[in-house]
């Protein structure tokens, strides 16, 4: 009785030992894309602006975080930087953010292929939406759903 616990534990300890080390691989091979420093943003020529009302301040809280994200106000395009922990956004034109992505480009250019993907993800769901419903069509105006006399062996 006690080498089947033997046994057990010792199965469980090779299983627990392989889950950590696959965590370890997964976690250092999915690789975050670094923060971006606020002082080198105002070095590029971004603003500071900060919440000052309630509303502002749940507005800045949210903001997804981590990213500068487009934003588009009274015809005019704006890149905006959140920082929730101190109640304020990084505001600059298109000149600060070239400024920003000649600094970075490789930060852009992952930006710009995880939306690449995501527009071919939606073209994808598209293309099979409609293929679906092709083919929803054609089985209810069939009530065999496609088979034939022939096929049911009359």
């Amino acid at each position: 009785m006690n080498h089947r616990w033997a046994a057990g534990r010792a199965r469980f300890a090779r299983m627990a030992h392989v889950l950590a080390v696959v965590v370890l691989l997964v976690g250092s091979a999915s690789a975050a894309t670094p923060p971006v420093d606020e002082a080198e943003l105002q070095k590029l020529g971004f603003k500071v602006l900060v919440a000052t009302t309630e509303v502002q301040q749940k507005w800045v809280r949210e903001l997804p975080p981590g990213k500068i994200r487009p934003m588009q106000r009274t015809g005019k395009k704006y890149f905006i930087y959140p920082d929730a922990a101190h109640n304020q956004v990084y505001v600059g034109g298109p000149a600060e953010y070239d400024a920003y992505a000649r600094a970075h480009p490789a930060e852009i250019q992952a930006a710009q292929n995880a939306k690449n993907a995501a527009v071919q993800d939606s073209a994808r769901r598209a293309r099979d939406a409609s293929t679906m419903q092709a083919a929803s069509a054609r089985d209810s105006s069939n009530p065999l759903l496609g088979l034939t006399w022939a096929d049911l062996g009359w």
